[in-house]
């Protein structure tokens, strides 16, 4: 049940948060939200629900298990049988084929015979939800939060419709406090509406529209792709995996605001920064803190040589592409971002501090442009055919013309798109903040206005779309 679609915004989420309301205590209203959630989610996984459920009950018990214990070899030996639990069934049902495909590979470079395994269905969300208890699990162990003994409040933890199936990755002692006392007013609620409205006008009118020539570049054949037509599907991508997560994001806070929720924040225009390491402190915020907080500084961090400081980035950045998806093209994509995460700590980081923040920018926007066709192809052999073609090396001469793709819409588009990924929404509401204190009424009115405008405009869509589901969601 996509947020984008007619039967969530207009049966589904009015059903739920009016519900969520006539429940008076907040056990009755996370026991509500507990059950729309889990509807929420065998809405589009019914047969899979069980593994999710699987591995809330694994981490619950193991939680308690670990808190009750006072040898730490006995905490040890639950946590790590917890944490292959978990990963043994994030490896199965996700990596599986992808495992048994690479060793198929050498084995037929061997002559030997191959190994049969059947297709394996990965269910929504699971990369999320495995996280989200690995975390949690973790930190009990740490002593950094209580056991959850309410099996129910666990499983809202996990199952929390807002973040189920795309994050944010929320730890467990970001939110724990929530799940006992929360408020609600206006003031959060209002502000939740206009979140969500804000995401589903990133989908919608910028992401949606961006997917159609992307998707039209990536389908012809290698001989078709000129240098032009390449560059153009390479910029349309950057932007549309931008305001397409991060528009999942907004919706997925301002949901949650609306059942007194706060969540972390995942995006904070990451093509701002000013270099690689900027630029992973500003993009999907979450995942980088669970990479950094759970795998790179219990590996050493940064107090080792620089060789292991270096070894520590390789894993993280290999595991960190691995996790977005279970092929080499991602693995690739996450080794070429810890390349440049590593010459920037290691010397070039101090170089591009002297240049000026122009260059700087360009430097950035260079190597995430390039990093999004493994992203984005549909197999590395593509993504290598599309840098050949994007560098003046395209295998002969193409029938397609760049005015093909490249609309007067979708050039305003772009501009629109640039403009909006940079942080000028500070100053806006800076000025708005300073008219509303000479005439409340109109800029109020305004910003209403505009809001009314965005999501008008986006139910037009709607009605008029195809099922265009989030990037993130096959992950």
């Amino acid at each position: 049940m996509l947020f984008t679609s007619t039967c969530f915004l207009f049966l589904f989420l009015p059903i739920v948060v009016g519900g969520y309301f006539l429940m008076r205590g907040i056990t009755a209203r996370n026991a509500f939200l507990l059950l729309a959630s889990l509807f929420f989610y065998s809405w589009g996984e019914l047969a899979y629900c069980w593994v999710m459920l699987a591995v809330i009950a694994v981490n619950y018990a193991s939680a308690i298990l670990i808190e009750r214990s006072e040898g730490h070899v006995q905490r040890s030996a639950l946590l790590a049988v917890t944490v292959v639990a978990d990963l043994a069934i994030l490896i199965i049902f996700k990596y599986a084929g992808f495992f048994a495909g690479t060793a198929n590979s050498a084995l037929a470079g061997l002559k030997m015979p191959e190994l049969q395994l059947g297709s394996i269905h990965l269910p929504l969300g699971i990369s999320f939800f495995v996280f989200h208890s690995l975390s949690y699990t973790v930190d009990v162990y740490r002593r950094s939060a209580p056991a959850q003994r309410n099996p129910f409040n666990m499983a809202l933890y996990i199952a929390l419709f807002p973040q189920l199936v795309a994050g944010p990755i929320v730890r467990y002692h970001e939110i724990k406090d929530q799940l006992h006392e929360r408020t609600h007013t206006v003031e959060k609620a209002a502000e939740g509406v206009r979140r969500f409205i804000t995401g589903l006008g990133k989908k919608m009118l910028i992401a949606n529209a961006l997917a159609v020539p992307v998707d039209k570049i990536f389908a012809l054949p290698a001989n078709e792709v000129t240098m032009p037509i390449a560059w153009l599907a390479a910029i349309c991508y950057t932007f549309q995996i931008y305001f397409d997560f991060s528009g999942y994001s907004d919706m997925a806070v301002g949901l949650a605001l609306l059942f007194g929720f706060r969540l972390p924040e995942n995006f904070n225009y990451p093509y701002a920064a000013k270099s690689m390491q900027d630029f992973w402190k500003r993009w999907h915020m979450s995942l980088s803190r669970w990479f950094r907080d759970y795998l790179y500084v219990p590996l050493g961090g940064n107090r080792c040589s620089q060789g292991r400081v270096c070894l520590n980035l390789v894993i993280v950045f290999f595991l960190c592409g691995l996790w977005h998806g279970a092929s080499w093209q991602f693995v690739v994509w996450g080794l070429y971002h810890g390349f440049f995460l590593g010459i920037e700590k290691y010397g070039l980081g101090q170089v591009l501090e002297r240049f000026w923040t122009p260059v700087r920018h360009a430097y950035v926007a260079m190597v995430v442009v390039l990093s999004w066709v493994l992203f984005r192809a549909d197999s590395f052999p593509q993504a290598m055919q599309f840098y050949a073609a994007m560098f003046g090396f395209a295998p002969g001469l193409s029938t397609q013309h760049i005015e093909l793709f490249l609309s007067r819409d979708i050039a305003v588009l772009l501009l629109i798109a640039l403009v909006a990924s940079l942080p000028i929404r500070h100053v806006a509401n800076k000025i708005f903040e300073r008219l509303a204190t000479l005439r409340p009424f109109p800029i109020y009115s305004l910003q209403t206005t505009w809001v009314l405008a965005v999501l008008i405009l986006s139910i037009s869509e709607i009605a008029a779309g195809t099922y265009n589901p989030f990037i993130y969601f096959r992950f």
